[in-house]
């Protein structure tokens, strides 16, 4: 009997279609600009920001006009890292004061997302159709569409998460682009360890990201500690693939010192690089409470006055947030748990207006709405999705989805820890380009290998296709909902599909 020979990892590294690749991601980044661009600055409330662009529009504003930092707490609710309102700012900067100037760099950050997703996409399936499949899935998602026409912060971390997820994927396949190299000139087993990686520079890009999402929200954290575990599995999973005797002790040898200096220290440096203009300010709030509010001794004097500082000011953002529960009374009507989540059970009313005043519906009684609300034809679809992704990663054991589901997992899981606190369905933005990938990756699956028999190959495309034409319907007969375009009260209550999105 002969025994088989060992598997050989695929040699393809990258897609193959450069061109073509490139070319399909700018037709579909140039619709989702059509789509974010139009009619940005529509509706504002009689010309003033709405919804909670009433907190980080002013503050944008007072960024750019008070040297980059917020230094008046009762201007507005310091409660969130600097990044995300000097993105708002830098359109005020370039429009002035009104919906474009707030609105463009939200509008930018979900255009660059789409494109962001599709390249993703594209390189974890190698194939520039699914990465196609992939940007018009997220530009018809209403929840990543209405993020990225008002001036909020969610759009920016999802950017920021996914530019860092981005990163980790080309790093793994960097990683084992060098690996083969290794192993083609017998190389391997010089060490029980494997070889050294050299620099990685696409993991440290992603550390830079992760510092960023950080700098947006706190909860940019959850990136850090997921895509960390993502990157060391990717280690190991490269050196048991071409065959290292002892794989786990030279992922921990070789790899996970870089590992932690690229996505723990880079993101810390980096979030501290995003105060700045704070650390540089006489006026920024606590700037100065060492020796006012705090003493000068104790065990932690040795640390420098400006980050005990920072680190006060922190203290008081998160004791506002703690205090923002449920049990102490704090409720909001379109308030909701992480549960609701994943099918998008209870969508946020962002803007309504109504009245004689509103005109254009061609009915006596208009109305006029923006409701953050996935599309029905995607988000409907989560837990099915999910649980193919999960019997597809732990089964088959099919990295792409493994690596999309920690992803959604860090945008998801963490949120049932505090279940008490005020949340909203705005926090899910995070978690729409990793369901659209999964989706992506699913109708990948339908699709069936491209040497597959041509029934079964017509079969899958058929399907493929009226789905993506229902989706795109879906999201079609949503847009009034999605944009402020005046309806009748009629069809704003046909628009209302489920009890829980009144």
């Amino acid at each position: 009997m002969v025994s088989p020979a060992p598997l050989i990892p695929s040699s393809e590294f990258r897609p193959t279609d450069t061109l073509r690749g490139w070319l399909v991601t700018a037709v579909v980044t140039v619709i989702a600009a059509i789509t974010r661009f139009t009619l940005l600055s529509y509706p504002t409330d009689a010309g003033t920001p709405v919804f909670d662009e009433k907190h980080y529009v002013p503050q944008g504003w007072q960024v750019l006009t008070g040297g980059w930092i917020e230094d008046n707490p009762a201007y507005g609710l310091v409660v969130h890292p600097p990044i995300g309102k000097q993105m708002i700012a830098v359109g005020e900067a370039i429009f002035g004061y009104n919906g474009w100037g707030w609105r463009f760099s939200s509008a930018l950050a979900g255009t660059i997302l789409v494109l962001l997703v599709v390249r993703i996409v594209r390189r974890m399936t190698r194939s520039t159709m699914l990465g196609a499949i992939a940007g018009i899935l997220l530009i018809a998602d209403g929840v990543t569409f209405v993020s990225s026409r008002l001036g909020m912060l969610d759009i920016f971390l999802a950017l920021f998460a996914t530019a860092a997820f981005g990163c980790l994927i080309v790093d793994r396949d960097q990683v084992r682009e060098r690996m083969a190299k290794v192993a083609a000139e017998d190389r391997i087993g010089l060490t029980d360890y494997g070889p050294r990686l050299g620099v990685r520079w696409w993991r440290f890009g992603a550390g830079l990201m992760l510092g960023l999402a950080c700098g947006t929200k706190w909860s940019g954290v959850y990136f850090i500690v997921f895509f960390g575990l993502a990157s060391i599995f990717f280690d190991v999973a490269a050196r048991r693939a071409y065959a290292v005797r002892r794989p786990w002790a030279g992922t921990a040898l070789r790899d996970l010192g870089p590992a932690l200096y690229a996505l723990v220290f880079i993101p810390i440096g980096v979030y501290l690089a995003t105060y700045w203009a704070w650390f540089a300010s006489e006026a920024g709030v606590d700037r100065h409470v060492v020796g006012t509010k705090i003493g000068t001794g104790g065990p932690f004097s040795f640390v420098p006055d400006a980050l005990r500082s920072l680190w006060y000011y922190s203290g008081n953002v998160l004791a506002f947030h703690e205090g923002l529960t449920n049990s102490a009374g704090n409720r909001h009507p379109w308030e909701s748990k992480p549960w609701t989540w994943p099918m998008g059970l209870r969508p946020m009313l962002y803007y309504f207006a109504d009245g004689d005043k509103i005109k254009g519906c061609g009915s006596g009684n208009c109305v006029k709405a923006v409701m953050l609300v996935g599309t029905p034809a995607i988000w409907w679809l989560a837990f099915p999705v999910l649980g193919w992704a999960l019997w597809r990663a732990f089964v088959r054991r099919d990295w792409r989805y493994a690596v999309v589901l920690t992803a959604y997992g860090a945008a998801f899981l963490p949120w049932f820890a505090t279940l008490d606190r005020q949340m909203y369905y705005f926090y899910a933005v995070a978690l729409a380009p990793f369901l659209v990938m999964a989706v992506a990756l699913v109708l990948g699956d339908v699709l069936g290998k491209s040497d597959n028999a041509t029934e079964r190959r017509t079969t899958g495309l058929l399907a493929v296709c009226i789905y993506l034409g229902l989706v795109i319907a879906n999201f079609v007969w949503l847009w009034p909902i999605l944009t402020a375009m005046p309806i009748s009260a009629t069809t704003w209550s046909e628009q209302l599909w489920l009890p829980s999105w009144r």
